[in-house]
């Protein structure tokens, strides 16, 4: 079967058109891998790499694409560490590509974009098949790995990405999806070389990050045999998916259904609160304008040097609480009074508690914090721990100030000149500033993925369903994330309110609304006695505590 002439494009020229910016730090090049971990191949043939490399494939059949990017290409990526395994290469298609190489330019079907999948009779399923290659269960969509099994150490994989089937998400990857093949490369391959080449979405990415991070096993050898063998790595979540304690599942998991669990669940979510007009003073309500500011990286700050359970949950009735253990706590916190102009810290609403409920640590712990005494009725303990998230934490920190250093951010500014530099640095380069936005998708996306939800119309309550399967299913980390994040921002909330006297209209997770008296953003900045009198970390170091707030342009508005 031919396939399909690939459509006409307006001719272009075989070079990235890129800004002017400052160039990011090269890694070393590994022998192994000298033309990069991805190509961006066109309907000409062309697979255009990072730094400017511009190879030739000859391919015409996806069989002969994956044969030669394993042979021939010299594309991969080394391993994270040491007891990993190397990135498989990732050739991203262009439209043009795609139909070149006998797949249809678009997906169409009922379905939501991403889970769209070619028929297993599509002629190019049959190929991959014939050839002796394999799919993974999701088959062949937007994002498909293409491989054979193992034969000792050798790995025989690659990873595709079709744009044109939407494969790079618009929110996630702005941009990036219209831009010329060399300009996509540079963009993939800045975020491959700084957090990891992509797999997927940035919350597989983010994902499959933690795992690269944190390999489950390590070679050992048996004192027996006196053979290698698989052992497990410390510190890592293993191989084994593990399932959670009832409070800390979702309603519709196996733990839940089959043992008729009652006893309720956490609630650990990010804001969404809107503050009561009733509490509204006379001055706010003539500020004519509302100004938001966003919390810089609040998942992220969240995940650095955060205790989680490594270990299956244990059950305790009335134990003692202690904020340094990993736990789910069923706790009445209904007594606790704070200012009303101020969300509560301990439900995502805002609203005040009315009766005992399933904290995570970090919750309860900033009750003592305030000052106020806890008296746990049952908790789920998990004995083993550690700060499984620090490599994931740091190598996305680094990522990200290095990713704002390239666009002119860095922590060296004085005021004026960090938020003139903030206003500006999507201008400065577009390719760069939509590597920063993937960044802080995949910190999100990664998070949320702890706690993967089933999906498709036929999923019935109470069946495992594929993410189960997963060791890094942990929704208990992902509430460990999301306690600790909306316990910082009320913290800030709560010295903003100490220092300058200004209460917040709303917060939608990391955006704070604040009554202005202006549109400017400098002149709705806190004051800068806020500035000399406090100090915090932000992703960047440390800076004055109103930086680690950043002007955001789509909260802003004028207030009515």
């Amino acid at each position: 079967m031919e396939a399909p002439a690939a459509p006409e494009r307006p001719a272009r020229p075989a070079t990235s058109r890129r800004p002017a910016a400052k160039k990011a730090t090269k890694p070393a090049v590994d022998p192994r891998f000298p033309h990069g971990p991805l190509a961006v191949l066109d309907g000409d043939g062309s697979a255009y790499g990072v730094d400017g490399i511009v190879l030739d494939c000859p391919a015409t059949t996806i069989p002969e694409l994956v044969e030669w990017t394993l042979r021939e290409s010299g594309l991969g990526a080394p391993k994270l560490n040491r007891y990993g395994k190397d990135s498989d290469p990732l050739i991203v298609l262009t439209a043009a590509a795609a139909v070149k190489l006998g797949l249809p330019e678009r997906l169409e079907g009922h379905e939501q974009r991403r889970s769209l999948r070619l028929p297993e009779d599509h002629p190019v399923v049959k190929q991959v098949a014939k050839a002796k290659w394999q799919l993974t269960q999701r088959g062949f969509g937007p994002w498909a790995r293409i491989y054979r099994k193992a034969q000792g150490r050798d790995r025989q994989c690659v990873q595709l990405a079709i744009l044109s089937w939407d494969a790079l998400d618009e929110r996630s990857w702005p941009g990036v999806a219209e831009m010329e093949p060399a300009d996509i490369a540079r963009v993939l391959g800045v975020y491959a070389q700084r957090v990891i080449t992509p797999r997927g979405s940035t919350a597989v990415s983010g994902l499959e990050l933690m795992r690269a991070l944190r390999p489950p096993t390590k070679p050992e050898r048996d004192e027996e045999t006196g053979n290698w063998i698989s052992a497990y790595n410390p510190g890592s979540l293993g191989t084994e998916p593990m399932d959670p304690a009832p409070p800390e599942a979702t309603p519709e998991h196996p733990v839940v259904v089959q043992s008729g669990w009652t006893g309720g669940f956490l609630d650990e979510e990010a804001y969404q609160w809107v503050r009561s007009v009733d509490s509204l003073s006379d001055e706010e309500c003539m500020m004519p304008f509302a100004v938001g500011l966003d919390l810089n990286t609040a998942f992220l700050a969240a995940a650095a040097r955060l205790v989680v359970g490594l270990s299956a949950p244990d059950h305790f009735h009335a134990p003692k609480f202690n904020p340094k253990i990993p736990r789910s706590w069923l706790v009445d916190l209904s007594h606790i009074e704070l200012n009303p102009r101020l969300p509560s810290p301990f439900t995502p609403d805002g609203s005040r508690p009315t009766s005992p409920a399933w904290y995570q640590t970090h919750t309860v712990a900033y009750a003592q914090e305030l000052g106020y005494d806890v008296h746990p009725i049952e908790a789920y303990l998990r004995r083993e721990t550690g700060a499984y998230l620090d490599p994931w934490h740091d190598r996305l920190k680094n990522a990200y100030v290095d990713t704002l250093a390239d666009l002119g951010v860095t922590k060296h500014l004085d005021d004026r000149a960090f938020l003139a530099a903030m206003e500006q640095h999507k201008q400065v380069d577009p390719a760069l500033a939509a590597v920063l936005a993937a960044i802080k998708a995949t910190v999100k996306g990664g998070v949320g993925k702890l706690r993967e939800r089933p999906q498709g119309k036929h999923y019935k309550e109470g069946e495992r369903w594929p993410a189960l399967q997963r060791p890094t299913w942990r929704p208990d980390i992902r509430a460990a994330v999301i306690s600790k994040a909306r316990v910082n921002m009320h913290r800030k909330l709560n010295n903003m309110a100490k220092m300058t006297g200004l209460f917040p209209l709303a917060v939608l997770s990391d955006c704070v609304v604040y009554p202005s008296p202006a549109r400017a953003r400098w002149t709705s900045s806190p004051p800068r006695p806020l500035a000399s009198r406090s100090r915090a970390a932000s992703a960047s170091g440390r800076r004055r505590a109103w930086r680690s707030w950043k002007t955001s342009s789509r909260c802003c508005g004028r207030w009515s």
